[in-house]
């Protein structure tokens, strides 16, 4: 199963509604397995820094088939992957705000969310992948 335009579109008008409903403006970004563009949507007022910061984080949860937060702990000096987080041009992101979009344990694409906490990203995020999989 692919992810298509119109899941897309689906998950970005959840993010979008749980963001208003925070009055946390943000840019959100759903991507394919592979890491490229579905949806790209920045909110009125959303930083324009969190376009690359959410970028990076629905690439990163897509090529790594994880969710951004898992990261943080693992990309510390002395752990196993110390400096991810400047490989790739910078690219990856290793704070919370990105998921892996799952279907039949399969990974379709990812999600993510900048401009506000890091703890508000993931709440948004978390609506968008709730309406995914419904």
């Amino acid at each position: 199963m692919d992810l298509s335009l119109q899941d897309a579109l689906k998950i970005t008008r959840a993010c979008e509604e749980k963001a208003r409903e925070m009055n946390v403006p943000v840019v959100i970004t759903v991507v394919d397995q592979g890491g490229n563009y579905l949806a790209l949507h920045r909110m009125d007022n959303a930083p324009v820094g969190c376009i690359q910061i959410s970028m990076g984080k629905a690439y990163t949860a897509a090529v790594l088939k994880t969710a951004t937060d898992k990261l943080s702990h693992v990309c510390q000096p002395g752990q196993e992957l110390y400096g991810l987080q400047i490989l790739n041009g910078g690219q990856f992101v290793i704070f919370g705000g990105g998921f892996p979009l799952v279907k039949a344990d399969k990974v379709i694409g990812a999600l993510g969310v900048s401009g506000g906490s890091v703890a508000e990203d993931m709440e948004i995020a978390r609506a968008g992948i709730e309406a995914f999989g419904e």
